[in-house]
């Protein structure tokens, strides 16, 4: 492929890949040629040289390109014709690039937008991103960030089409399996939403909640409901493997890279082009591979361990979590903050379970049916949660979150007669749970946080909790009751609650005695 060059008031620029280069690009994008000319490119920039320059390179690949350098142009064309890829500059001189970028989105859903600008910055990248274009390329661009760039979208457009294609020969209520989400408390439902939203893009998410609270499972929700769900979801957790497996892991390795490797390997990323990467606990990643991730999602292109040579180009969506504070992580040099800005384009936090209680006897009663099933066959009657449980559930503060009802449930169901009656003492994990410190461990822990008084707030504040927790599973969730064993007035009760989080609302609703 013959090279091009353009100028941008920066000197001349390569436009083409040439030699040895293109023909290791062309082997991995691998499409025919009579894909690539069913794939329809706009490129709309007032700059001639550079948009004559890029259709040159695009033509030569393969492509159906149209060009134009007016904004009106190309608010037209986008209204009247369906182009797959449009790459758009984000300062024309007659119309701005966010409009067209909201008119090639809004008008046809399936388009790939690509913004370029020659005044980057973190803003407009975060701008353009969170409003649904695909990528953001930065001038001057060389032809082969451009090919791979282009190459990527071409890839996604050709998983959606056979996606589509797949669906539509698809037996009526053959649906893929769909995660189940349950729980009806707004600040979940909001977290839902967002996932919803953003499912039918190509946004990099980034996912923030403490450990157990589901964060896996709205990222299995988010592939779910992408183009992408006929292809793999791969989850690697970031924390689980030392810095050296987890490199390999990620991006491979070539034969003889290090002792052991007697033969080439792919990584979790080259597995997971066309789908979904989860990095669950990213900020555990150690810095140099994050730099190594960072250079892949910008240029899609794979180097495995021990190699000199591209080894493969790839179009992998991104959804990254952690049960840490990432803007903690950015400050303190754990998480790097270019790679933090790249992942985060859409923002979901999953609240703790202790923030959603009425959302507990939803959760039990689920889990207490697909337990026993799993366990019993379903042939036996299944077990009935007491209200006196239920409020023993309620009251638990679940520092391990929906993960941890889960075990406890279970345990339950493992162990119960078919048709029992479950009480709070067949929930002995919440019985014995949140035991005091020996008297000698809090007093270390006073002389390393802060002394007498700070431990003595600490261990009021535990026993607090403790006792009112304790007084309303005894009471079956009766607050009159409670308060009456607690020899403390309905009101001082309330108030002692709140205080401790114990929400008030959602047990006022049971009536008094």
């Amino acid at each position: 492929m013959r090279a091009a060059t353009y100028h941008d008031g920066n000197g001349a620029h390569s436009a083409g890949a040439t030699g040895a280069e293109a023909t290791a690009l062309s082997d991995l994008i691998s499409t025919s040629p009579a894909v690539r000319q069913s794939i329809r490119i706009l490129v709309a920039d007032d700059e001639r040289i550079l948009r004559d320059s890029c259709a040159s390179v695009l033509n030569a690949d393969g492509y159906h390109v149209t060009t134009t350098g007016r904004g009106r142009e190309a608010l037209d064309l986008l209204q009247t014709r369906v182009f797959d890829i449009v790459l758009l500059d984000l300062y024309m001189s007659d119309v701005p690039g966010m409009e067209l970028l909201r008119t090639a989105l809004g008008t046809h859903p399936d388009t790939i937008a690509i913004v370029i600008t020659g005044k980057p910055s973190v803003e407009s990248s975060l701008e353009v991103l969170r409003a649904g274009a695909t990528d953001y390329l930065p001038k001057p661009f060389t032809g082969t960030q451009l090919q791979i760039m282009v190459g990527r979208a071409a890839h996604a457009v050709i998983v959606a089409r056979e996606t589509r294609a797949q669906e539509s020969s698809r037996p009526a209520g053959g649906n893929s399996d769909k995660v189940l989400l349950l729980g009806t408390a707004p600040p979940f439902r909001a977290a839902i939403e967002q996932a919803r939203k953003v499912a039918p893009t190509n946004a990099s998410v980034f996912i923030t909640g403490e450990s157990g609270a589901g964060k896996e499972l709205i990222a299995q929700f988010i592939h779910a409901h992408s183009h992408r769900n006929a292809r793999p979801l791969i989850a690697v957790n970031c924390a689980a493997l030392p810095e050296p497996l987890l490199e390999s892991e990620m991006f491979g390795h070539v034969k003889g890279a290090f002792t052991g490797a007697i033969r080439d390997k792919a990584g979790l990323l080259e597995m997971a082009n066309g789908g979904t990467l989860f990095l669950d606990e990213l900020i555990e990643m150690a810095t140099p591979i994050q730099a190594k991730l960072l250079r892949v999602i910008q240029d899609g292109v794979v180097r495995r361990v021990g190699s000199e040579n591209t080894d493969a180009v790839i179009n992998t969506r991104f959804i990254a979590a952690t049960n840490r504070d990432p803007d903690e992580a950015v400050r303190s040099g754990a998480l790097r903050k270019d790679l933090f800005y790249r992942l985060r384009v859409v923002p979901i936090h999953v609240p703790p379970l202790r923030e959603r209680p009425d959302d507990i006897p939803l959760l039990a009663a689920y889990f207490l049916e697909h337990s026993w099933r799993a366990h019993r066959g379903g042939k036996e009657t299944l077990p009935t949660l007491t209200k006196a449980a239920m409020w023993a559930l309620r009251a638990y503060p679940w520092p391990g979150n929906v993960r941890e009802l889960q075990n406890v449930i279970e345990h339950a169901a493992v162990l119960l007669e078919p048709g029992a009656n479950v009480s709070p003492e067949d929930l002995p994990f919440i019985a014995d749970a949140g035991a005091e410190p020996e008297p000698n461990a809090a007093a270390d822990n006073a002389l390393a946080d802060g002394g007498y008084y700070t431990a003595r707030e600490r261990l009021l504040s535990k026993f607090e909790r403790r006792f009112l927790t304790r007084v309303v599973i005894r009471a079956g969730g009766n607050l009159s009751k409670a308060a009456r064993l607690a020899h403390i007035d309905r009101t001082s009760f309330y108030r002692l609650m709140e205080r401790h989080g114990l929400q008030r609302d959602s047990l006022a609703n049971t009536p008094d005695e």
